[in-house]
């Protein structure tokens, strides 16, 4: 096992990456800009070298510096978390050029499955069943037009590089399309330096479903029940629940051996998720896959009992999957809910400031994520993640219960949050009967403003 590992990351994704290492005995170097460097993350780190100013494309995303970092700490090894570099293959490829053990997939699945159109190809000649769309990406907006056409509309336009909702637009009709693809282009540019975009047929109403896999790159990969991530606004997922309250149990045993038979013909390694869409007749269609955790992770971690962090580290160390399929028994039920610093009432306007109060709940199936204290200031330059809140039930209602529990037990002060909001939802009654799909939050959240 790595003696000492470089955390290529900042913030809540740090401090959850720290804390299975102190468990398992692994020395932690954490990196921090100017605008952390007095951050109470790093206190739990037994070294920290500041890699630049508050810009993240001159800090954490300074591939040079990081890695400058890593061999003059004496690391071993290097955990991107998720975000910043956690999906860049030219990152993983340079890391163990360099001597490091990249804790992740490797470059090839990285570039292969970072890049949507090429991850749709590689999927479906794995026997996944994909959105009807472009086979490739698509050059100009008359050949997206051609497209479309052919597939009918209303579609989705999506950044080949993208991510989080940034270079997707929908289009219903044709005389949107050039408009869009112009719009969806220049953010996908700015977002990720890449412009290419394919498309898909949008199918309305339907279920956000993934899949948590861990593969060992040898053939063997498991998988560790399925999340419904289907509350979101503006393609931002919002809360988080396991399992699925719309997946039947003959079609969740079937898609779960479907998406760890193709994972392991491609001998996948490390943790990644499959995100797949369930439409209204009961079909779930490949979308794409993160190659890296998840923010999500915690809700399958409190099912199942395993650290999905140490099994990066041991599938990276070259050791075999802890567990066989058999013995990841998933039991009751989870959610999560993100508390942000973000002002809903004003179109969810990040809130950054000084956290001058901090009361975070405890007790029985509640487990919380976070790295702030109080006093600890929260940057404008980076993600508003104050903490994750996780509740388990022996059931839905149960988890439900609990999460309202815990939410009533929290105290955040000296900036906005959406905790008011998640209490809410949590007494919406679509969401108490698990009847939404994606496009039900928004509708629901401006008629809550209109009234």
């Amino acid at each position: 096992m790595f003696r000492r590992v470089l955390i290529a990351n900042r913030g809540e994704v740090a401090a959850r990456i720290a804390r299975t290492c102190r468990r398992m005995g692994i020395g932690v170097v954490a990196v921090a800009s100017a605008a952390d460097r007095d951050a109470a993350w790093l206190q739990t780190a037994d070294e920290v070298v500041l890699v630049g100013p508050a810009r993240s494309a001159a800090s954490y995303l300074d591939v040079g510096a990081i890695l400058t970092a890593a061999t003059r700490t004496r690391c071993s090894a290097v955990h991107p978390g998720w975000g910043f570099l956690s999906e860049n293959a030219s990152f993983a490829q340079r890391a163990e050029a360099a001597g490091l053990a990249f804790v992740g997939p490797t470059a090839g699945q990285l570039r292969a499955m970072g890049d949507k159109s090429l991850a749709r190809a590689t999927m479906k000649s794995l026997g996944m069943p994909i959105i009807p769309g472009s086979d490739a990406p698509v050059s100009s907006g008359d050949e997206a037009a051609r497209v479309a056409e052919a597939i009918g509309y209303p579609i989705l336009l999506k950044a080949v590089a993208g991510g989080g909702g940034k270079g997707m637009r929908r289009v219903d009709r044709p005389e949107e399309l050039a408009e869009a693809f112009a719009n969806a282009t220049a953010e996908a540019v700015a977002a990720f330096g890449d412009g290419r975009m394919y498309l898909e047929r949008r199918i309305v109403g339907g279920r956000h479903v993934e899949v948590q896999v861990v593969g060992d790159g040898r053939g063997g990969c498991v998988h560790f029940g399925e999340r419904e991530c289907s509350l979101q606004r503006r393609h931002q997922k919002v809360l988080e629940e396991s399992p699925s309250p719309a997946l039947k149990d003959e079609v969740r045993d079937q898609v779960l051996a479907r998406v760890t038979g193709a994972l392991g013909q491609y001998n996948y390694r490390s943790a990644g998720t499959v995100e797949m869409l369930l439409d209204a007749d009961g079909n779930l269609w490949f979308m794409e896959m993160n190659t890296r955790l998840q923010v999500e992770h915690p809700v399958t971690e409190v099912r199942t009992g395993v650290d999905l962090v140490e099994w990066m580290f041991r599938v990276a160390a070259g050791e075999a999957l802890p567990l066989d399929q058999d013995a990841i028994r998933p039991v009751g039920h989870s959610l999560e809910v993100r508390i942000n610093a973000e002002d809903p009432d004003q179109g969810f306007r990040p809130s950054p400031g000084r956290v001058t109060a901090l009361v975070l709940p405890s007790g029985e199936g509640i487990r919380v994520d976070t790295h702030l204290a109080a006093g600890d200031r929260i940057p404008p330059n980076y993600d508003s993640m104050v903490a994750k809140i996780i509740a388990w039930g022996r059931d839905r209602p149960e988890a439900i219960e609990r999460m309202r529990l815990a939410l009533a037990a929290t105290t955040v002060e000296g900036v906005v949050t959406n905790l008011e909001l998640h209490k809410r939802i949590l007494q919406w009654d679509a969401f108490l009967a698990g009847a939404y799909d994606t496009t039900s939050l928004e509708p629901w959240l401006l008629a809550a403003a209109a009234g």
